[in-house]
């Protein structure tokens, strides 16, 4: 029988760890993606999951995403947790940042 795989985009430190060490408990494979996957490998080293870089804004780069996840068995869940924030007043923030923002989330 093919692995159950679960696929958490934008994963960090936060509520995304947290899904990925209840999901492996449960017998997920998960498939971790992030910008920066160098910050998920103690997760990956804890949990037995994939880490794949990712930039949910890039089509292509999110099609390698779901090719890995099907490598790695049936997909039953995929969780979009990726934000694209920037600090400060909405009203100061510069228009290609705000734009990127939008295109993330």
């Amino acid at each position: 029988m093919a692995a159950t795989v679960a696929v958490i985009a934008g994963a960090g430190a936060g509520l995304s760890a947290s899904l990925a060490r209840l999901l492996g408990k449960q017998g997920f494979r998960v498939v971790l993606a992030a910008r920066n996957v160098d910050k998920l490998s103690a997760l990956v080293q804890e949990t037995g999951a994939q880490a794949v870089e990712t930039d949910v804004s890039d089509a292509a780069s999110v099609e390698r995403l779901f090719e890995a996840a099907d490598k790695a068995g049936s997909l039953e869940i995929a969780v979009f947790n990726a934000s694209g924030r920037t600090r400060g007043p909405i009203a100061e923030r510069r228009q290609q940042r705000f734009g990127r923002m939008l295109r993330i989330g």
